[in-house]
């Protein structure tokens, strides 16, 4: 029963490792253990500006409308580049496209030397904010995200002391109709006041609506034939009536193959009078955000053969001859600061995937900032959460330890009575069940324990893995970045003397077969913690320490050496 008992610890530990360990590689990008990375394949079609996604939200509602036509693969416009101490962002003239950003604050996890790159424009890499006006008006056409407009003049680099910088581009009259964007940058912020101002200097009523889109390209971390991918990566929207939503890559493959044999140009995903739209991948995203109540259609369309976008379209209502009208929205492209995202619109900070434990690692992340705020440093908070997880189990962890110590101590009887009884093993278990009776030990009483505590511990996992406040967070001395591994390996090899010392606390299997697997599995398994981030090794290294100090004073007490 004790052997028994020990083998499925270690297949549940040795399992969750080698699980922890596939689901960091793929949630860095990194090819699965079980599954080859898809082939990284370029947008048919794709241009500079349009990278063929206008059919999305450029498609009228109603039957027999004309979807915006896409701009051809050699259309280029002016390259306008903003700078602010946060952001650095391209806009083509081309529909006013943010076709590029760079994320000041952030290193690229490749190369530390360049930026992080949220938004691109090369072939296979594409990634875009795109905005522009579609009726449902037979035989008006509108100026869009295809549509080529002049650069107003101004500066383009926010100056310290500056409290804001604005980029305007005005398209010219189509059928009288203008359309003036403008773009607001704030000094530390990573969301763009957008202000849509349209002027109808025709002699007819039109009614228009605008829509605000993402695209972005398909590649996503490797799936293992285990797991489903760690991170989510790809479109997702939020509205009140229909909760927080995320839509699959494969997902959309699918609605797009069936609405080809349907003739449809995009998929209506709901309607609705609030909500908000976004793009999620690890530790970053982007969402169009119009926090003021009214009517919207949220769509999703796959334009290209590895391009897919997500676009939220707003009635404008009439809008007479001779007459203007504004509309403002926000896009927020950065870091998952959850604070400052569930801030910036209800239920944004939803796109920070903690996986199945979120009900969990939310309050695990409260209280890991709270102590991040009382320390002011990453490592100490996350050391001193599991000082408080383990203050927390205390009690059911000194229970699991007695029983595994009162095992330690009658083990040599048990060996003895295996040796004694090995040609009769109904006898021989008949014997060690009246030692268990005698001794007050439960062969089983070690299990609950672990199991009880487990959501908690891979939650604070989640937590670790998915908050982007541990990139380029440092620790203590060579210690610098809490997201990557540890340049000195120190901390995997105090995790692997821990684990070898933990090893040594524990009741010795009486069959040397299995006493030696005791030794050399965690051997095995301590390499991946060379490999794994330094702020999760110390998570594991600290539960490590301070569950040997537990496990010792109990068999201290017991006798149990």
């Amino acid at each position: 029963m004790t052997d028994m008992r020990r083998t499925i610890l270690w297949v549940v530990f040795s399992a969750s490792l080698v699980l922890l360990w596939d689901a960091w590689n793929k949630y860095n990008g990194h090819p699965s253990m079980f599954s080859p990375a898809p082939a990284r394949t370029a947008a048919a079609g794709a241009s500079p500006a349009a990278s063929g996604v206008p059919a999305a939200a450029g498609t009228a509602a109603t039957a027999g409308a004309a979807a915006t036509p896409a701009a051809s693969p050699s259309a280029a416009g002016e390259l306008v580049v903003i700078s602010t101490d946060v952001l650095k962002a391209t806009f083509n003239s081309i529909g006013g496209q943010l076709v590029r950003l760079e994320l000041l604050k952030y290193h690229d996890a490749d190369d530390p030397k360049r930026n992080m790159l949220l938004f691109d424009n090369t072939a296979g890499n594409e990634y875009l904010a795109q905005t522009g006006l579609v009726t449902q008006q037979a035989g008006v056409q509108l100026p869009n995200h295809l549509t080529p407009m002049t650069v107003a003049p101004g500066e383009r680099t926010l100056k310290a002391g500056d409290k804001e910088l604005s980029l305007s581009f005005e398209s010219p009259d189509q059928g009288g109709v203008r359309l003036i964007k403008t773009f607001t940058f704030q000094p530390g912020s990573y969301t763009i006041a957008v202000k849509h101002e349209l002027r109808n200097g025709s002699s007819a009523v039109i009614k228009p609506e605008l829509y605000l889109q993402l695209a972005r390209h398909g590649q996503v971390p490797a799936s293992s034939m285990f797991m489903a991918p760690s991170a989510f990566t790809g479109p997702a929207l939020y509205t009140e009536a229909g909760k927080y939503r995320k839509f699959d890559f494969k997902e959309l493959d699918k609605e797009k193959a069936e609405r080809d044999k349907k003739g449809e140009a995009f998929h209506t995903v709901e309607k609705a009078n609030d909500g908000w739209i976004a793009m999620v991948q690890h530790y970053f995203n982007s969402a169009w955000l119009v926090n003021k109540p009214g009517a919207r259609e949220f769509r999703t369309d796959k334009p290209g053969s590895n391009l897919y976008s997500i676009a939220m379209v707003l009635p404008l209502g009439e809008l007479a001859a001779d007459g203007k009208l504004v509309h403002e929205a926000t896009l927020f492209a950065g870091p998952q600061e959850e604070k400052k995202l569930a801030a910036l619109a209800p239920n944004l900070e939803l796109v920070k995937d903690y996986g199945i434990f979120a009900i969990i690692a939310k309050p695990l992340f409260w209280l890991l900032d709270a102590l991040h705020g009382l320390l002011h440093n990453w490592g100490w908070a996350i050391v001193a959460l599991v000082v408080l997880l383990k203050i927390a189990f205390y009690w059911l962890n000194a229970s699991a330890y007695r029983s595994m110590a009162k095992m330690k101590a009658i083990n040599p009887r048990v060996m003895e009575l295996r040796e004694r009884y090995k040609d009769k093993p109904q006898q021989m278990q008949q014997e060690m069940m009246r030692i268990y009776r005698e001794e007050k030990v439960n062969p089983i009483g070690g299990c609950l324990p672990i199991f009880v505590q487990m959501p908690f511990f891979i939650a604070l996992y989640w937590v670790l893995l998915s908050t982007v406040e541990m990139r380029d967070a440092p620790w203590i001395g060579w210690i610098h970045d809490l997201s990557t591994k540890d340049p000195l390996y120190i901390l995997p090899l105090l995790m692997t003397a821990s684990t070898m010392f933990q090893t040594w606390l524990n009741p010795t299997p009486a069959d040397p077969v299995q006493a030696k697997m005791m030794w050399i599995m965690p051997l095995m398994f301590s390499v991946m913690f060379f490999f794994f981030p330094s702020g999760l090794v110390l998570y594991w290294l600290t539960n490590n320490i301070l569950g040997i100090a537990q496990q010792w004073f109990i068999n201290r007490q017991i006798g149990a050496r």
